[in-house]
Order: structure tokens, then sequence, then C-alpha cells
């Protein structure tokens, strides 16, 4: 009999090893279990969570960067822009000016040369007649003197009656001496010198009635004639001269205007393509500056939104998991005596005295103890042989509660282990990216700064250069009003001189003329020395006229020089000023930038060392710890892997004498 209930006792214990024995502990677990799960899924959203906040953080500094370099890019093209706009206005004006005096030189050129061409005509057909006419008085004053050498004749006799050069004249053309067309000339030419004398003086047409005055007569006619065509010939001389003068000081007028035209319009295309160029990165950098600006505003929509759904998702997950640990707490605190009375056995002893202490259960933790060298699971399994050997009503559930306590502790401190470990993963992350971040805002804000103060100490230098260009023009304008002003002075004295002198000549000439051209003198008059005279003063005349031809068109360029180079001044005084006033204004604008920008600086360098300190502190809370946490996981992972064995083989052994002690009852009862 005994055998038998030891081979029905053996059954048992082989058929209850794979049973579960306890449906309400298995519902805590799954319990434990799905909150673990939920909990998890908490730390992998809190996880992209923070990464998307990082993101949201840095790229709305970059945008908000962005933003503001395209805003100080915008306003520098701007007064680029304003500038060369300027430009262009002052070179247009230099061009329609240049322009117009060019069209009043090559006016002047061209009336000059009419009026040359008139002069030079007047001229050759004077000179011409007055030559025809030498010849012919040559021909006639020959012919007389041929004539008067013969004796007799009835010409000879009608000449000796003649009482004027035209009686005498019509003898010739009579005698056929002379052709009546000679004769036209000759009474033409003397018709007109006689209108030219004085009408109180003798008549030139009268003269002597002798063969010698008709020759006398027509003599004083060739020297009248030759005197004529001297003149006619310094006159033109003169002229040529004159127009030479100002023909070449037009011609370089116009020559140097048109260098100047040509340097203006070019200057004006390149400032017309450099505003060009600046209004369509302007229009580039509007469009960049609208899209980032469109870009943040999405931005900061979207990373609301997410912070939102994240709340939204973490309130939920936690009423979940609220939910679940009420449900537990409910199952914990009232199916403890339903589950003992459905689930629980009768504690009894062994018929063949077996020893509690040396269960399974107990064994398997203390090997475990030894294996792990845990002073915690040594401690357990003295407990656990403890609560066998009390004589408590039920040391399974006792052994059970320990078992379950060390694990939830165990978890517990996993849990918080991980947590730490995740905390200072992510934080420690999350700070170097910050430290990276603000280190690499404080390189590029350093590289601008730097950019920026060259460029306005280079503004400054050209402004002052600028300013020292304006003064010395200024200067120069000064130096060149006061030298024009007495250049001026000069000529009107030395001009005023001149005219008198030829005043006075032309008076001498006159006097010495009419006085060797008077006949009858009482004296031997110095004719010879009177012409040589009167040659001298027309000499005197000549470079007189022609000295004051050239000092007053000396004056003239000299006048157009100073009027086109004060225009010049003034054009270049108004480009300069525009220059000075929007290079100050951008230096301007870039020092306020700089400093802007030392302050984000000083600002982001504040946060830095901040930022600095902190990851001082984590690391002295994350760093250097005599166990890694990947040794602690392991090590408590095997511990706890090892506590759940032990509670299973303590089932096992449970539910063993639980069915050993039923079956002894019927054996009994059947027996009675």
């Amino acid at each position: 009999m005994a055998k038998i209930c030891a081979v029905v006792f053996l059954a048992l214990v082989s058929a209850t090893q794979s049973s579960n024995v306890d449906p309400i502990q298995q519902v805590l677990s799954m319990l434990s279990d799905l909150q673990s799960k939920i909990l998890a899924e908490g730390k992998d959203a809190q996880k992209v969570y923070d990464e998307f906040a990082e993101f949201c953080e840095e790229r709305s500094r970059n945008v908000g960067f962005e933003i503001k370099t395209g805003k100080s890019d915008a306003q520098s093209l701007e007064a680029a822009i304003a500038k060369e706009t300027a430009t262009s206005a002052s070179l247009t004006a230099k061009i329609e000016e240049l322009s117009a005096a060019l069209a009043v030189d090559e006016s002047d050129l061209k009336a000059a040369e009419n009026i040359r061409g008139k002069e030079k005509a007047v001229f050759t057909a004077q000179q011409a007649e007055l030559e025809e006419i030498l010849n012919t008085l040559e021909r006639a004053i020959r012919i007389l003197e041929t004539e008067m050498a013969k004796t007799g004749g009835t010409a000879m006799l009608q000449l000796k009656s003649a009482k004027s050069v035209a009686e005498a004249l019509a003898v010739m053309v009579e005698a056929t001496s002379i052709s009546s067309a000679d004769a036209t000339k000759l009474n033409s030419f003397l018709q007109n010198m006689e209108e030219s004398e004085d009408v109180d003086a003798p008549a030139a047409a009268v003269f002597k009635s002798s063969s010698g005055g008709i020759v006398e007569a027509l003599q004083n006619m060739h020297e009248k004639a030759t005197a004529q065509l001297d003149e006619a010939r310094d006159t033109e001389t003169k002229n040529e001269n004159a127009y030479q003068m100002m023909h070449q000081s037009i011609s370089d007028e116009i020559k140097y205007g048109n260098e100047d035209l040509a340097k203006a319009k070019k200057a004006l295309a390149a400032s017309a393509q450099a505003k060009a160029t600046a209004e369509g990165d302007l229009s580039v950098t509007s469009n960049d500056l609208a899209e980032d600006q469109k870009t943040l505003s999405t931005l900061h929509q979207d990373c609301m939104t997410g912070a939102e759904n994240f709340e939204a998702e973490t309130k939920s997950r936690g009423e979940e998991l609220n939910a679940l640990a009420q449900a537990k707490k409910v199952i914990v605190e009232s199916t403890s005596g339903a589950a003992d009375l459905s689930y629980g056995f009768l504690q009894v002893q062994m018929s063949t005295g077996a020893d509690l202490a040396n269960f399974e259960a107990v064994r398997f933790v203390r090997d475990l103890a030894k294996k792990q060298d845990s002073p915690v699971l040594a401690q357990l399994a003295q407990k656990m042989a403890a609560a066998m050997q009390s004589g408590v009503q039920d040391p399974f559930a006792k052994v059970t509660g320990l078992i379950r306590d060390l694990i939830e502790r165990l978890e517990a401190e996993a849990e918080a282990d991980a947590t730490e470990k995740a905390y200072c993963d992510k934080e420690m992350a999350f700070t170097e990216e910050k430290m990276a971040f603000r280190e690499n805002i404080i390189a590029k804000l350093t590289t601008s700064i730097d950019s920026m103060s060259a460029k306005s100490a280079q503004l400054k230098e050209q402004v002052a250069i600028l300013q020292k260009e304006l003064a010395d023009l200024a200067k120069a304008q000064a130096e060149m009003d006061k030298l024009r002003s007495e250049e001026n002075a000069v000529f009107k004295t030395n001009s005023a001189e001149m005219t008198k002198g030829i005043e006075g000549v032309k008076m001498a000439l006159k006097i010495l003329r009419d006085y060797y051209a008077q006949d009858g003198k009482a004296h031997g008059a110095a004719e010879g020395a009177g012409n040589g005279i009167i040659g001298l003063l027309e000499v005197c005349e000549s470079d007189f006229t022609q000295g004051l031809a050239e000092m007053t068109a000396a004056e003239a360029t000299a006048a157009k020089e100073y009027d086109m180079q004060t225009k010049e001044n003034e054009i270049t005084k108004a480009t300069k000023d525009q220059s000075v006033k929007y290079k100050t204004k951008e230096f301007k604008g870039l020092d306020k930038q700089t400093a802007e920008a030392t302050n984000d600086r000083a600002s982001t360098q504040t946060e830095l060392d901040a930022v600095k300190e902190y990851y001082k502190s984590l690391q002295a809370r994350c760093v250097a710890k005599a166990e890694t946490y990947a040794e602690r996981k392991s090590r408590r992972d095997a511990e706890i892997a090892g506590l759940k064995q032990a509670l299973e083989i303590l089932n096992t052994e449970a539910a063993l004498i639980q069915r050993s002690s039923k079956h002894t009852f019927l054996r009994v009862h059947k027996h009675a």
C-alpha cells in the first residue's frame, strides 16, 4: 500500500510540473508585463520627442540666423542700389553736359570753317584782281615810257594835253596803245582810290599836263595797288593764323570732350551693370528671406503640433498605466482570500518526514547565490529556509512572497538604473550637442564679426580718403578760382594795353601815309625813310594784332577750361559726397550689426559656459562608476531570472505536496 502511494505521489509530481496552478498570479504577471511594455513605449516616445524638440530648436535657430543674415544682406544691397542710382544720375548729367559742350564746339568749329572759307574766297578774288591791275599798270607804264622815248607823234601831243588820267587812258586806247578792257580796269581802280581818299585832297585824276605826269600817276597807282595787295596778304596771313589757332583749340576741346564722354559712358555702363547685379541679388535675397520666414512660421506650427501630440500621448499613456495599476491593486487586495480557497492546499507533513528546508527551490536559490556571488540571494535563501522551518500555516506563500518582493525590488532597481542610464545617455548626448551647436554659432558669429569689422574699417578708410580728396578738391578749386581771377585781371590789363598800342600804331600809320602821299612838298621829304618807318609800323601793327588775337584766344581757352574743370569738379564733388554718404551709412550699419553679433556671441558664450558647467556635473554623476551599467544589468538580469525559476520550482513543489495530501486524505477516508 505504501508502494502504491509512493507511485501515485510521483505521478502527481510529474503531472503538475508543467501546469499553471495560480491564474491570479498569471493575471498579475500579465499586468506587470503590460505596464513594462507601456513604460518602454513611453521611453521610446520620449526619446523620439526629445530628438524632435532638439531638431525644432536647432532648425529654428538656424532659420532665424538665416533670416537675420538675409535682412542684413538686403539692406546692404539696397544701399548699393541707391549708391549706383546716384552715380548713374551724376554720370548721366555729366554725359548730357559733355554732349552739349561738344555740340557747341562742333558748331563753333563749323562756323569758323565757313567764315574762313568766305574770307579766303574774298582774299583770293581780291588778290587776283589786284595782281591783274598791277600787271595792267606795269604794261601801261612800259607803253608810256616807250612812247615817251619816241619824238613827236599825235598820241604824245594828245597825252600832253590830257588833264586827267582818265583822258590820258582814253588817248592811249584811241592810239591802240592799250586795250579798252585794261583802260576800264584802271579807271575802275582809279575811281575806287578816289573814293577812299579824303574829299578835300587833290584828285588823283588831276596831274601835271606832261608826258611824265601820267607815268608818275600810274606809278602812284601801282604803289597803291601794291600796298593794297600787301595789306590783303597780311590780313589773310593773320586770319589764317587766328583760324589755325582757333581750329586747334576747338579740335583739342572736342578730342578731350570725346575722351571724357567715352569715359563717362563707360562708367555709366559699369554703374548700370553693378546696379542690375545688385537688383538681381536683392531679388534672390528677398525671395530667400520670404521663404525662410515662411519656413520659420511652418516650423513653429509643426513643432507646436508635435508637442501637443506628444503631450496628449503621454497623458493617455499615463491614464492607461494608472488604470492598470488600479486594476492590479484591486486584484491583489480583493482576491487573496478567494485565491487561497480556490487554489490553496492543506499544509501537511509528509509521512516520510522530509526536510522542507531542503526543497529544490531553497537549494536552487542557495546555488544561484553562490554562482552569482550575490549576498542578496544568499540572504533570501536563508529567509526561505527559515520560513519553511518556522511552522507557519502556509510556508510556501511566505517563501513566494519573499521571492516576489525581491524580484519586484530588483526590477525596480533595474528600472531605476535603466532610467538613470537613459537619463545620463540622453542628457550627456544632448548637452554635447548643445555645446557643439553653440560653439558652431560662436565660430560663425566670430567669422561674421571679423568680416564686418574688416569691411567697416575698409569703408571708414575709404570715407577718410574721400573726405581728404574732397578737401583737396575744395582747396584746388579755391586756388583755381584765385588763379583764374588773376589771369583774367592780367588779360584785361594786357588786352587794354595791346588795343591801345594797335590804335596808336594805326593812327601813326595814317598820319605818315597821308603825309607822304601828299604832293607839292616844299622840301625834299625823306620818303624812303618814311616808308621804312611805315613798314616797321605795319609789322608792329601785325605783331600787336596777332598778339591780341593770341591773348584773346588764350583767355577764351583758359576761361573755357576753367568752366569745364569747375563743372567737372562739381560733378566729382557730388559723386564723392554721395559716396561718403552711402559708405558712412554702410559702415554705421555694419558697426551696428557687429555690435549685435558681438552681443549675440557674448550671450551664446554665457549659455555655452552654463552648458559646460552642467556637463561637468553630469560627468561627475554618470561617469567613472565602480561598476558599469552593463555589468550591473547582466548581474541583475541573472538574479531576476534565477528568482523566477525558483518561483516555478516552488510552485511545482507546492502543487506536489497539495496533491499528495489530497491523495492521502482520500486513501484514509476510503480505508475508514
